[in-house]
């Protein structure tokens, strides 16, 4: 019995294939759109697809076009082809600014460019473009449903923007530039204000001045530590209890020993 329902079962997509590839290789172009449509509902999307690109011409101009577009965008989606989808889409939603189906395709095309920003390290080109479409996307649709995951998507990326510029400001850091990397940390603080780096770069910041006073010759050495004691007293002002608090404190109490020498 169970080898009966096998063969039967082969024999079904063995016909189903042949009648795939006959497709492909005629004109019948309503028979490539209805399997091309089953094929896409049926979760098929690189066959859909293969008939998909050869019928989306003879569509253009037609009624069908706006049907045949989007499912045309949402199989190269699907298939996490993110270039093309949001391509795809962003032709659609202006080809077909009433369609019911806009707003979805508004929303996949901003999302594709998410899917295509990089790790923070490499640049990010295609993170401003997904910021830019996704916070497009909320202005055209305050009252979408899908708002608190648009929103949740830019709030993802601009933590791979700050932690990208952090990052980099971190670096001058450690390559012992402090000169750079105290203004790194303040072009940082300006551009970031609120960022979740926000205790790090006012640490740093004040390491990174403390390193350069005491590495200063002798007749600039005061005036540093002083601008030190500075940066102490702005980073605890707002992180009495931070992750680098006994750290910050351990160079203030050096700063200190250092400053009475000179009183």
């Amino acid at each position: 019995m169970n080898r009966l329902l096998f063969l039967l079962v082969a024999v079904l997509l063995l016909g189903s294939c042949s009648e795939y590839q006959k497709l492909l290789k005629n004109e019948d172009t309503p028979a490539k759109y209805k399997m091309a449509e089953e094929l896409y509902k049926a979760g098929k999307y690189r066959k859909a697809l293969r008939l998909f690109e050869q019928i989306v011409p003879e569509f253009r101009g037609k009624p069908q076009a706006e049907r045949v577009m989007f499912y045309y965008a949402d199989t190269y989606y699907q298939l996490e082809d993110y270039y093309l989808g949001g391509y795809q889409f962003e032709r659609f939603t202006k080809s077909y600014p009433a369609s019911d189906k806009r707003e979805e395709a508004f929303y996949k095309s901003a999302k594709s460019y998410y899917h295509l920003s990089p790790r923070y390290s490499l640049d990010q080109g295609d993170t401003d473009k997904a910021i830019e479409k996704l916070q497009g996307y909320i202005n055209a649709y305050p009252e979408s449903e899908r708002l608190a995951e648009a929103n949740t998507l830019i709030a993802e990326l601009r933590t791979k923007k700050e932690k990208k510029a952090f990052e980099i400001a971190k670096q001058y850091h450690h390559r012992e530039i402090y000169k750079v990397a105290i203004k790194a940390f303040d072009n940082y603080l300006i551009d970031y204000p609120g960022s979740t780096f926000r205790e790090k770069v006012l640490y740093y910041k004040l390491e990174s001045q403390y390193l350069l006073a005491i590495g200063s010759y002798e007749s600039l050495v005061k005036e540093r530590l002083e601008k030190a004691e500075l940066f102490y007293n702005n980073y605890t002002k707002y992180y009495k209890e931070g992750t680098h608090t006994e750290d910050a404190a351990e160079i203030a109490e050096d700063i200190k020993t250092r400053l009475e020498q000179y009183n």
